[in-house]
């Protein structure tokens, strides 16, 4: 019978899983977080259910997300998935940005790429045609491997910035200093070194925060958090960053390429950054530990 009738009661996860939490996201109450990776919590039950589930597998940088007995249906691949208005979760993330999330903004002036998806020249023409893109804006070094295929098969301007050029030398356009500059009308990169020497946060009409692994929502904390544990950098760094942040940013939208996503009123978005800056200014350095953060 076909998954969106039937729900099935074969799914799960194998091996190949690296915690990177996009599935928990994507599936929240199906998938959950045992032992230090993602496991089945129970089986769908109703075709709801197996969208979600369709939606975490194809999101899947691992292909972690398996049907014992059928193949993944083509057709529930929901991706670019709308996440509100013009913005959208493109989904299909790639093991060579440790399963990064990536993102598409529909804009009149030309649409933007936030990080990439894996590369692939018919996922390229599914997110073309939403509109010509023009720009590809990597959030840092650890998600740029597939920033200049993407711009190419665009035409499009590749932006980083200088600390972390070196993995993306033939950027189109970097973006130096501690300052905010422009993108496009109405979009701002504004540096924040600390999880890398290059970090960047790309805030697009003054309601969408595209964070990279600098900030994150935590679903343990219920609250903004950094990922103090694997901050490549330096986390004092991050700490004065934050703070030179605090009070300058408008945003209701929190977009990171690793852990949760949040929507909250501009003005919480404030008082939580914040804390947060206060928090992080009170943390030292810790070892490298991909286990340690706390999703």
């Amino acid at each position: 019978m076909h998954p969106t009738t039937s729900a099935g009661t074969d799914w799960y996860v194998n091996d190949r899983c690296t915690n990177c939490d996009v599935a928990r996201q994507l599936a929240p109450g199906l998938i959950g977080e045992v032992n230090g990776r993602s496991e089945v919590l129970r089986q769908p039950r109703n075709a709801a259910e197996v969208q979600m589930l369709h939606a975490a597998a194809y999101a899947c940088h691992t292909r972690s997300i398996r049907r014992a007995a059928a193949r993944l249906e083509p057709e529930l691949d929901p991706f670019p998935l709308r996440i509100e208005g013009q913005v959208f979760l493109c989904g299909h993330n790639s093991t060579q940005t440790a399963g990064a999330n990536s993102y598409l903004v529909v804009r009149p002036g030309g649409n933007l790429m936030v990080d990439t998806p894996r590369w692939s020249e018919p996922l390229a023409d599914r997110y073309e045609q939403l509109g010509a893109v023009t720009d590809v804006l990597l959030t840092h070094r650890d998600h740029a491997a597939h920033g200049r295929s993407y711009a190419d098969r665009f035409g499009a301007r590749l932006w980083i910035h200088e600390g972390d050029l070196d993995a993306s030398p033939d950027a189109d356009q970097v973006i130096r200093g501690a300052d905010p500059v422009a993108v496009a009308d109405g979009v701002l990169a504004h540096p924040l070194a600390g999880h890398t020497e290059g970090s960047v946060l790309y805030i697009v009409d003054d309601r969408y925060c595209f964070s990279g692994d600098s900030v994150f929502w935590s679903r343990e904390l219920g609250d903004l958090d950094v990922a103090e544990t694997v901050t490549w950098y330096s986390v004092e760094v991050l700490a004065e960053s934050l703070a030179a942040s605090a009070g300058r940013l408008a945003f209701e939208w929190l977009l990171p390429g690793h852990g949760d996503r949040m929507h909250l009123a501009a003005a919480e978005m404030d008082q939580r950054w914040r804390r947060l800056a206060a928090r992080v200014a009170t943390l030292s350095p810790q070892p490298i530990d991909f286990t340690a953060v706390r999703w």
